[in-house]
């Protein structure tokens, strides 16, 4: 049984999910419904682990889950789906396995799920809900917080953790920020917590946020549209729908070799952030990460 009780998520003073409880029994199903901004994804993610709760407990058959990452939740059987079609009409069966191996495997066109590719509708809808409810300032203070949270929480402990924390600061001051006012911005907030850990975790965010940033330049540059940018990546249509394009949508074909151009010019964007390290430096940080993504896994 899934159950949860006093679930509360405070960002500030505001309670964004306010002490919920619920019993959900082997093959019942539980409708959750309200208007935009109620809190339902928010509530979901609580319970999937991809937001940590301020109050109450999670228990999946009587085991407290709440401490617990969404990978491990998994483990034990709790799943999640998103609202997206899991086969892309548009595509060759051929097409659709490839896609699902890439996804698979990972890759850097699922950038594209930064705000950079959301529709304009989707943004704004998003924008105005959240600003009716705390100011934009103390959503990135939390959201830095909770990112150095997790950094303290899970890579504290790990060996070289201070060394790696050093070399992912030096890429993240020697990245270049023009045409990049989002990173520029998050670069520029002072971290709540100085840990090794917080600060990792936190670079790490930096950088990714860096080369989304030059995906997107890179994306324009090469003529192509947001939503052409979110057809020719892994998820195709499915993807579209889920950044709040409608249909119909252009053919996919003729935007390959674009895209392909695009994530070409990104790693020239991006490459100056690591070459300050230099190649010893650069080869260091690549085994570091590695050592601890697998200590995560």
């Amino acid at each position: 049984m899934l159950a949860t009780r006093g679930l509360t998520w405070r960002i500030g003073e505001v309670a964004i999910v306010d002490s919920v409880y619920l019993d959900l029994e082997p093959g019942e199903f539980l409708g959750v419904i309200g208007p935009n901004g109620a809190g339902k994804t928010s509530l979901f993610n609580l319970i999937t682990g991809l937001r940590r709760a301020t109050e109450g407990r999670i228990t999946l058959d009587g085991q407290d889950i709440g401490a617990l990452p969404p990978h491990r939740r998994a483990r034990l059987g709790l799943g999640r789906t998103f609202q997206a079609s899991s086969v892309f009409g548009s595509l060759s069966v051929r097409e659709n396995v490839r896609l699902a191996v890439q996804a698979h495997r990972g890759g850097s066109m699922a950038l594209w799920r930064r705000a950079g590719f959301l529709a304009p509708d989707a943004v704004a809808d998003g924008w105005d809900a959240a600003g009716r409810i705390v100011p934009p300032i103390e959503v990135a203070a939390a959201s830095l917080a909770e990112c150095c949270r997790w950094g303290a929480q899970q890579l504290g402990a790990l060996p070289d953790t201070e060394r790696l924390a050093a070399l992912v600061e030096r890429a993240v001051v020697a990245a270049d920020a023009s045409g990049m006012p989002l990173f520029a911005a998050w670069r520029a907030m002072p971290l709540p917590d100085l840990s090794p850990g917080a600060r990792t975790a936190a670079g790490l965010r930096l950088l990714r946020e860096h080369f989304t940033g030059a995906y997107l330049l890179a994306v324009r540059a090469a003529g192509m549209t947001a939503l052409e940018a979110v057809l020719s990546g892994p998820e195709g249509e499915a993807g579209a729908v889920a950044c709040g394009w409608p249909p119909p949508y252009p053919p996919i074909g003729p935007l390959v070799r674009r895209r392909l151009w695009a994530e070409a010019v990104t790693n020239r964007l991006a490459a100056p952030a690591f070459t300050a390290l230099g190649p010893a430096d650069c080869t260091e940080l690549v085994e570091l990460l590695h050592r601890t993504r697998a200590a995560l896994a």
